[in-house]
């Protein structure tokens, strides 16, 4: 009887536990509601629950993984701008531009006419070993054709890259033979450069153009500033104009190069991250050398790191542009599917303590991507006079000089963008791409002319004779570029510079090209002027009350 009364009780006592379980948990769920109990039980199970409801009960078929890879971005532009989503299929390329090298043929190319052009060989690299030559025109791959609306700027790299080790036969058409050519080429590591020229540009004074802060960018500043210093350079200047980051390590160690033992180089703090400084340790190769570095909106991330670092410790000069302001740091972090988000976790800080970070509202990101624009439409890239500076972020450099955070690196120096030759006629050939093309077809015609000279003077010298822009503005009219002579006359210096660099470029490479500008570009010559003048050092302020409140 006693048994028989127990197993009646048994299913209330069962159902007075569910109840009281819910009960208990209800008020400890109340309880911690600001913890990341209530989170992880609610938000991201809310989120997994709603894509298992939408696979079971939605009325129609819904491919998951595609809806999850619109979701991710979509989540993360919810954060900063820099936090992003990087799915499986972009990854190696993404990282493969700081990791400092690819799998690939090795070759420099361009598309014209829906077909592959090989503009130059990568020396050393497994085209160059196969017999493949500037000039030639790849029409197949893989024993299949390749030519037409297929080939784009997208699909071509796709092709020629693969896995180290791999084969790729490919079909080339060269103007100087009559039959298709055949080469079986066995991919390699093709290296990605972050300095895009090292060399004396006057005198003994030293330029180096550093492109992005890649894995390898330390090692070939190393080698950059041992080549300078067997030509007995004596005063350097880093360009940085362009450099849109990288790896923030790197800039530290590039940092390093040029501060004296103990001073701060930059340092990072966030939420869930204590705040870490970093220090020179007193091995820098260059230390005192007369040291100037140009900037400008297009210097990002890394790139303001060194700029803040060598600004904020008075050990050289900026001079260029304001530069972009990015002033957060990213983590890297790889899913089991191949893809990754860049996740912001701290802010850095510039030696003086600013924070160089421009504003930006959370979610709005497009307003964020118009910074640029808005900066060149209220005539910022024109007139200092134009940058309006935050006076509650005032800052100080070890001499006491005034800087301000809060929307990236001022220059010391300002120089203004040069517009000076800028015509609707100049635009338009050249946002068209019509100075491009015609460079690539006058090199690809006159290759064999072309090959003797050796550098950018002797090549400039050579094209100064051939009657180019003449020429160019016949091919602009084939092209329904109509002459204007007023405007051609007044954007003429601009003109040669523009074909003649292409020309020098397709012929000579990048550092022969940059070579080439900088002769009249209005920031170098000011650099050099600065080093010249041995101006390059900053100096403190004249005793005022403001600096006399805030000493070094």
């Amino acid at each position: 009887m006693s048994k028989n009364k127990s197993s009646i009780f048994i299913p209330v006592i069962i159902a007075i536990s569910i109840v009281a379980g819910i009960g208990i948990g209800t008020f400890y769920s109340n309880q911690f509601s600001g913890s990341n109990f209530k989170i992880i039980n609610t938000s991201s199970n809310k989120i997994n629950s709603l894509l298992r409801i939408i696979d079971n009960q939605y009325v129609d078929s819904v491919d998951m993984n595609d809806l999850v890879e619109k979701a991710m971005p979509q989540i993360l532009n919810e954060l900063d701008p820099h936090s992003v989503y990087i799915p499986a299929k972009d990854l190696e390329a993404v990282n493969s531009e700081l990791e400092g090298s690819f799998s690939g043929i090795g070759i420099h190319f361009s598309i014209q006419n829906d077909t592959i052009h090989v503009n130059n060989v990568i020396q050393g690299g497994p085209s160059e070993k196969v017999g493949l030559i500037a000039g030639d025109r790849i029409i197949s791959v893989d024993d299949t054709a390749f030519v037409g609306k297929e080939v784009t700027i997208e699909s071509a790299p796709k092709k020629l890259k693969g896995p180290k080790g791999s084969k790729v036969k490919i079909g080339v058409v060269r103007p100087t033979e009559k039959e298709v050519l055949h080469f079986t080429i066995i991919r390699g590591d093709i290296p990605i450069h972050s300095i895009d020229a090292s060399y004396l540009i006057k005198d003994k004074l030293g330029y180096i153009k550093i492109n992005k802060f890649g894995r390898t960018a330390h090692t070939e500043l190393l080698v950059a500033i041992a080549k300078l210093k067997q030509q007995q350079c004596n005063g350097l200047i880093i360009d940085l104009r362009g450099n849109s980051g990288g790896l923030m390590e790197v800039a530290i160690q590039i940092a390093n190069e040029f501060l004296p033992k103990g001073k701060l180089i930059v340092y990072a703090e966030g939420r869930n991250f204590a705040r870490e400084e970093r220090f020179a340790n007193g091995t820098g190769t260059w230390q005192h050398i007369p040291l100037v570095v140009l900037t400008d909106e297009g210097s990002a991330s890394a790139s303001e790191i060194l700029a803040g670092a060598i600004q904020d410790n008075d050990r050289g000069i900026i001079i260029g542009r304001r530069t972009f302001g990015k002033g957060l740091v990213q983590q890297p972090i790889e899913f089991r599917d191949g893809s990754a988000i860049r996740l912001t976790i701290t802010r850095y800080y510039t030696p003086s303590g600013r924070s160089i970070q421009k504003y930006y509202e959370i979610g709005q990101g497009g307003d964020y991507d118009m910074d640029i624009v808005n900066r060149y439409e209220h005539g910022e890239f024109f007139s200092q006079d134009s940058i309006k500076l935050d006076e509650n972020l005032k800052y100080y450099t070890s001499l006491g000089r005034t800087v301000y955070g809060g929307g990236g690196v001022m220059p010391d120096i300002f120089v203004p963008q040069d517009t000076t030759g800028f015509t609707s006629y100049y635009s338009s050939v050249v946002n068209k791409g019509i100075t491009i093309q015609y460079a690539f077809q006058y090199t690809d015609k006159n290759r064999s002319k072309l090959i003797k000279y050796k550098d950018a003077t002797s090549l400039q010298n050579y094209l100064k004779t051939q009657g180019i822009v003449e020429n160019f503005i016949q091919f602009a009219d084939s092209k329904q570029i109509k002459r204007r002579n007023i405007l051609i006359q007044k954007s003429y210096k601009l003109l040669e510079k523009n074909l003649y660099g292409n020309i020098i470029y397709n012929m000579l490479g990048l550092e022969e090209y940059i070579k080439f500008i900088n002769q009249t570009d209005p920031t170098v010559n000011k650099a050099i002027e600065v080093l010249e003048k041995e101006e390059s050092q900053p100096v403190a302020p004249h005793p005022t009350s403001e600096t006399e409140n805030h000493p070094s």
